[in-house]
Protein backbone atom coordinates (compact mmCIF):
# COMPACT_ATOMS: atom_id res chain seq x y z
CA UNK A 1 0.00 0.00 0.00
CA UNK A 2 0.70 4.03 -0.28
CA UNK A 3 1.53 5.78 2.68
CA UNK A 4 -1.10 7.17 4.04
CA UNK A 5 -0.76 11.21 5.61
CA UNK A 6 -4.09 12.16 7.62
CA UNK A 7 -3.37 15.33 7.73
CA UNK A 8 -5.02 19.27 7.91
CA UNK A 9 -4.37 21.84 4.92
CA UNK A 10 -3.03 24.65 6.99
CA UNK A 11 -1.30 22.47 9.80
CA UNK A 12 2.41 23.39 9.73
CA UNK A 13 3.36 19.96 11.34
CA UNK A 14 1.64 18.56 8.34
CA UNK A 15 2.90 20.92 6.40
CA UNK A 16 6.60 19.35 7.01
CA UNK A 17 5.73 15.64 6.52
CA UNK A 18 4.38 16.21 3.27
CA UNK A 19 7.24 18.08 2.17
CA UNK A 20 9.87 16.01 3.20
CA UNK A 21 7.43 12.93 1.16
CA UNK A 22 7.59 15.16 -1.86
CA UNK A 23 10.94 15.87 -1.51
CA UNK A 24 12.07 12.15 -1.08
CA UNK A 25 9.47 11.21 -4.19
CA UNK A 26 7.69 8.57 -1.60
CA UNK A 27 4.19 8.09 -3.16
CA UNK A 28 1.72 8.87 -0.35
CA UNK A 29 -2.15 9.31 -0.30
CA UNK A 30 -3.83 12.13 1.78
CA UNK A 31 -6.68 12.13 4.24
CA UNK A 32 -7.89 15.29 5.70
CA UNK A 33 -8.64 15.73 9.49
CA UNK A 34 -10.37 18.65 9.87
CA UNK A 35 -9.41 20.69 13.39
CA UNK A 36 -12.29 23.04 13.04
CA UNK A 37 -14.39 20.64 13.32
CA UNK A 38 -12.77 18.67 16.35
CA UNK A 39 -11.52 15.61 14.12
CA UNK A 40 -8.83 15.13 15.75
CA UNK A 41 -10.29 14.59 19.24
CA UNK A 42 -12.36 11.60 17.78
CA UNK A 43 -11.67 8.21 18.91
CA UNK A 44 -10.56 7.01 15.45
CA UNK A 45 -7.93 9.46 15.21
CA UNK A 46 -6.75 8.48 18.49
CA UNK A 47 -6.09 5.53 17.52
CA UNK A 48 -3.81 6.77 15.36
CA UNK A 49 -2.19 9.49 17.70
CA UNK A 50 -3.22 8.83 21.61
CA UNK A 51 -2.64 12.67 21.84
CA UNK A 52 -4.74 13.95 19.12
CA UNK A 53 -2.20 16.35 17.10
CA UNK A 54 -1.10 16.12 12.99
CA UNK A 55 -0.06 14.34 10.64
CA UNK A 56 -0.23 11.01 11.48
CA UNK A 57 0.99 8.77 8.57
CA UNK A 58 -0.08 5.18 7.94
CA UNK A 59 3.50 3.21 7.23
CA UNK A 60 1.49 -0.30 7.08
CA UNK A 61 -2.25 -1.08 7.68
CA UNK A 62 -3.41 -0.35 10.57
CA UNK A 63 0.49 0.62 11.39
CA UNK A 64 0.78 4.72 12.34
CA UNK A 65 3.68 6.78 13.05
CA UNK A 66 2.85 10.63 14.66
CA UNK A 67 4.80 13.85 15.38
CA UNK A 68 6.74 15.29 12.75
CA UNK A 69 10.23 15.00 14.36
CA UNK A 70 9.53 11.26 14.43
CA UNK A 71 8.36 10.64 10.86
CA UNK A 72 10.93 13.05 9.24
CA UNK A 73 13.79 11.29 11.24
CA UNK A 74 12.33 7.84 9.72
CA UNK A 75 11.86 8.61 6.35
CA UNK A 76 15.46 9.43 6.37
CA UNK A 77 16.51 6.19 7.28
CA UNK A 78 14.42 4.42 5.35
CA UNK A 79 14.74 6.38 2.15
CA UNK A 80 18.21 8.72 2.87
CA UNK A 81 18.58 10.21 -0.50
CA UNK A 82 17.79 12.88 -1.45
CA UNK A 83 19.05 13.19 1.98
CA UNK A 84 17.33 15.80 4.28
CA UNK A 85 20.45 15.98 7.24
CA UNK A 86 23.84 16.80 6.42
CA UNK A 87 26.63 13.99 6.90
CA UNK A 88 28.76 16.05 9.34
CA UNK A 89 27.31 15.22 12.83
CA UNK A 90 28.02 18.89 13.93
CA UNK A 91 25.99 20.21 10.62
CA UNK A 92 23.16 17.28 11.49
CA UNK A 93 22.79 18.59 14.99
CA UNK A 94 22.52 22.35 14.04
CA UNK A 95 19.74 20.86 12.05
CA UNK A 96 17.98 19.01 14.83
CA UNK A 97 18.47 22.18 16.42
CA UNK A 98 16.68 24.70 14.31
CA UNK A 99 13.93 21.91 14.06
CA UNK A 100 13.46 21.56 17.39
CA UNK A 101 13.60 25.05 18.26
CA UNK A 102 10.49 25.57 15.90
CA UNK A 103 8.94 22.19 17.07
CA UNK A 104 9.02 22.84 21.05
CA UNK A 105 9.78 26.20 21.12
CA UNK A 106 7.52 28.12 19.00
CA UNK A 107 4.33 25.62 16.94
CA UNK A 108 3.04 24.29 20.29
CA UNK A 109 1.98 27.86 22.01
CA UNK A 110 -0.29 28.26 18.69
CA UNK A 111 -2.03 25.39 18.94
CA UNK A 112 -5.94 25.27 18.65
CA UNK A 113 -5.70 23.65 22.02
CA UNK A 114 -3.71 25.96 23.80
CA UNK A 115 -5.23 28.96 22.13
CA UNK A 116 -8.74 28.10 23.28
CA UNK A 117 -7.52 27.89 26.70
CA UNK A 118 -5.72 31.21 26.44
CA UNK A 119 -8.59 33.19 25.92
CA UNK A 120 -12.24 33.04 24.55
CA UNK A 121 -12.09 36.02 22.38
CA UNK A 122 -10.51 35.86 18.85
CA UNK A 123 -8.04 39.22 19.84
CA UNK A 124 -7.19 37.37 22.61
CA UNK A 125 -5.71 34.88 20.71
CA UNK A 126 -3.92 36.34 18.11
CA UNK A 127 -2.37 38.19 20.53
CA UNK A 128 -0.82 35.73 22.39
CA UNK A 129 -0.28 33.69 19.12
CA UNK A 130 1.67 36.67 17.55
CA UNK A 131 4.08 37.41 20.83
CA UNK A 132 5.29 33.70 20.70
CA UNK A 133 5.81 33.71 16.64
CA UNK A 134 7.69 37.03 17.09
CA UNK A 135 9.87 35.71 20.04
CA UNK A 136 10.25 32.26 18.27
CA UNK A 137 11.55 34.28 15.35
CA UNK A 138 13.72 36.69 16.85
CA UNK A 139 15.76 33.47 18.40
CA UNK A 140 15.54 31.61 15.48
CA UNK A 141 17.22 35.01 13.49
CA UNK A 142 20.12 34.36 16.08
CA UNK A 143 20.50 31.06 15.86
CA UNK A 144 20.74 30.90 12.06
CA UNK A 145 23.51 33.66 12.12
CA UNK A 146 25.64 31.72 14.91
CA UNK A 147 24.89 29.02 12.86
CA UNK A 148 26.52 30.48 9.65
CA UNK A 149 29.30 32.48 11.82
CA UNK A 150 30.50 28.54 12.14
CA UNK A 151 29.81 26.46 9.10
CA UNK A 152 29.84 29.33 6.40
CA UNK A 153 27.13 32.04 5.22
CA UNK A 154 24.08 29.97 3.47
CA UNK A 155 21.26 30.36 1.56
CA UNK A 156 19.16 28.31 3.43
CA UNK A 157 18.29 27.40 7.32
CA UNK A 158 21.89 25.26 7.50
CA UNK A 159 24.21 25.17 4.95
CA UNK A 160 23.27 25.52 0.82
CA UNK A 161 20.69 23.02 0.23
CA UNK A 162 17.64 21.99 1.53
CA UNK A 163 17.33 20.10 4.72
CA UNK A 164 14.75 19.55 7.52
CA UNK A 165 15.34 22.79 9.39
CA UNK A 166 14.12 24.48 6.38
CA UNK A 167 10.81 22.31 6.47
CA UNK A 168 10.62 23.65 10.12
CA UNK A 169 11.17 27.14 9.23
CA UNK A 170 9.08 27.94 6.08
CA UNK A 171 5.57 27.25 7.45
CA UNK A 172 6.43 28.78 10.91
CA UNK A 173 6.76 31.91 8.87
CA UNK A 174 3.63 31.48 7.11
CA UNK A 175 1.97 31.06 10.87
CA UNK A 176 3.89 34.12 12.13
CA UNK A 177 2.16 35.88 9.02
CA UNK A 178 -0.87 34.89 9.89
CA UNK A 179 -0.95 35.79 13.54
CA UNK A 180 0.13 40.19 12.16
CA UNK A 181 4.01 39.67 12.84
CA UNK A 182 5.99 41.89 11.07
CA UNK A 183 8.28 39.34 9.83
CA UNK A 184 10.69 41.97 7.51
CA UNK A 185 13.44 42.30 10.31
CA UNK A 186 14.48 38.66 10.45
CA UNK A 187 16.48 39.07 7.11
CA UNK A 188 17.97 35.46 7.60
CA UNK A 189 15.12 34.03 8.16
CA UNK A 190 13.52 35.05 5.16
CA UNK A 191 16.76 33.97 2.81
CA UNK A 192 16.09 30.76 4.13
CA UNK A 193 12.07 30.97 3.04
CA UNK A 194 12.64 32.37 0.06
CA UNK A 195 15.40 29.60 -1.01
CA UNK A 196 13.11 26.72 0.28
CA UNK A 197 10.55 27.86 -1.74
CA UNK A 198 12.48 27.79 -4.82
CA UNK A 199 12.88 24.16 -4.63
CA UNK A 200 11.30 21.71 -6.86
CA UNK A 201 8.47 20.36 -4.86
CA UNK A 202 7.60 23.32 -2.79
CA UNK A 203 4.97 24.72 -3.99
CA UNK A 204 2.86 21.86 -3.60
CA UNK A 205 3.53 21.33 -0.15
CA UNK A 206 2.03 24.83 0.23
CA UNK A 207 -1.12 24.98 2.71
CA UNK A 208 -3.08 26.20 -0.08
CA UNK A 209 -2.44 23.90 -2.57
CA UNK A 210 -4.12 20.90 -0.62
CA UNK A 211 -7.13 19.06 -1.54
CA UNK A 212 -9.08 20.20 1.84
CA UNK A 213 -7.85 24.00 1.55
CA UNK A 214 -11.09 26.12 1.36
CA UNK A 215 -11.57 27.74 -1.99
CA UNK A 216 -10.87 31.23 -3.18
Amino acid sequence: MSLVLYQYWRSSASWRVRWALAHKGIAFDKVAVNLLKSEQRADEHRARNPIGHLPALEVAPGRYLAESVAIIEWLEETHPTPALYPADPWAKARVRQVCELVNAGIQPLQNLVVLDKVSSEAEGKKAWAHEFNLRGLKALEALLREIDAELGEGSFAVGSTLTAADLFVVPQVYSARRFGVDVAPFTRVLRAEASALATPHADGARPEKQPDAPAT
